[in-house]
């Protein structure tokens, strides 16, 4: 068993699950590192129509900066239009219908803090994949941590340096197979099998 320790993301992408669900990682989540802009802890990514499709949420401008203390604007309804774009994207998928009302259960409270809202969507996940991972959250922080380190592992600016099977997308016709997008996007595709899918990536 290891210790580890993972950022925490919206919706996050396939290979952060990967790392949460394995079995020999015990995880503890951070929760006050400084926000840092343009990564996946208020963004993911999903296959669009036209090809890769970010949602991001938006925050207030508070003057905190640590995770924990982040806020969610709503001056827009961001929450409308994403759950729209996921509905509109995945409704031809073979997997959405049969996880639709779970989904949408994210989108229907507002929460104020990003972090909460975070939990709240990988606790759906973990649902929705039967599974029961514990994890913890960090109780201060370290700019060296003892655990192994997985702040910033997953770069929304580059390609995703973990190894996974290609697996039939709605647009793979038209832009090819998307790598490591949001887990959502491999729970509508793979059903059941996700699980398993997720155990195979190195």
């Amino acid at each position: 068993m290891q210790n580890i320790l993972l950022p925490v993301f919206y919706l996050p992408p396939i290979s952060w699950f990967s790392v949460f669900l394995d079995p020999d990682n015990e995880v503890v989540f951070e929760q006050y590192e400084s926000f840092p802009k343009q990564t996946f802890r208020n963004r993911t990514n999903i296959y669009g129509a036209n090809g890769k499709l970010s949602l991001i949420i938006p925050i207030n401008h508070t003057g905190k900066r640590e995770m924990k203390d982040i806020e969610i604007s709503y001056r827009e309804d961001w929450m409308k239009i994403h759950w729209k774009s996921i509905k509109n994207v995945y409704q031809g998928s073979p997997y959405f219908e049969y996880y639709e009302d779970k989904f949408e259960v994210l989108y229907e409270k507002k929460e104020k803090f990003l972090l909460d809202f975070n939990l709240k969507s990988i606790d759906i996940i973990q649902k929705i994949l039967k599974t029961e991972k514990a994890q913890s959250l960090n109780e201060e922080y370290f700019k060296n941590p003892s655990q192994i380190n997985f702040r910033d592992q997953f770069s929304t600016k580059f390609e995703s340096q973990f190894e996974m099977d290609e697996y039939y997308q709605i647009f793979t016709d038209k832009y090819g197979f998307l790598k490591d997008l949001s887990i959502i996007d491999l729970i509508c595709n793979k059903g059941p099998e996700s699980v398993t899918y997720l155990k195979n990536i190195k």
